[in-house]
């Protein structure tokens, strides 16, 4: 037995030996379980938020505490955005989906923004705080280029330049 999904359709495959209402049973069983699979890899905005916040207490000892943490649909080259001025944090929504250790990755990224605007050693140290940072940064990479978006390009550690102003709103490029 199994499920998957062809767009907006379900579609569920049986053994044919089953009794109609062990087919009605086992249905509504397979798709309560993939809704809730679901829910788990779509959190809404206050599960985001907590998580961020988790994130920051076992990854950065406590020091970012965004005001806001939300899903956006309008960033189509980025994965994230970071305005530390006012300590908000956009995920967007290409993210949804994704395995969590690939969304926490670019909250820690985005909540290390809180901290140092820009991408310098200071700010890579904290990313790196993440221990699936890397193999994060070469999923997104490769979901970028499969997707032929654009690539971090200046955005990648170590880059001259990377000194950026506090005022500088920062995103994850992808």
């Amino acid at each position: 037995m199994s499920a998957y999904r062809d767009g907006d359709k379900v579609v569920v495959m049986l053994p044919s030996r089953l009794s109609k209402a062990e087919e009605e049973q086992w249905i509504a069983t397979i798709l309560e379980r993939l809704e809730e699979r679901e829910r788990r890899r779509r959190p809404s905005d206050a599960d985001l938020e907590a998580r961020a916040r988790e994130l920051s207490r076992r990854h950065l000892g406590g020091r970012a505490m965004p005001v806001s943490v939300r899903w956006v649909g309008n960033q189509r080259t980025r994965w994230g955005s970071c305005t530390p001025d006012d300590g908000t944090i956009r995920l967007s929504t290409r993210l949804r989906g994704m395995p969590p250790w690939v969304v926490d990755y670019v909250l820690v990224h985005e909540l290390a923004h809180l901290i140092v605007p820009g991408h310098g050693a200071d700010f890579w140290k904290l990313v790196g705080n993440y221990p699936k940072a890397e193999r994060a940064r070469g999923y997104l990479e490769g979901v970028a280029a499969a997707a032929h978006l654009p690539m971090e390009g200046e955005m990648a550690a170590g880059d001259a330049g990377d000194d950026l102003p506090p005022e500088y709103r920062h995103g994850v490029a992808g």
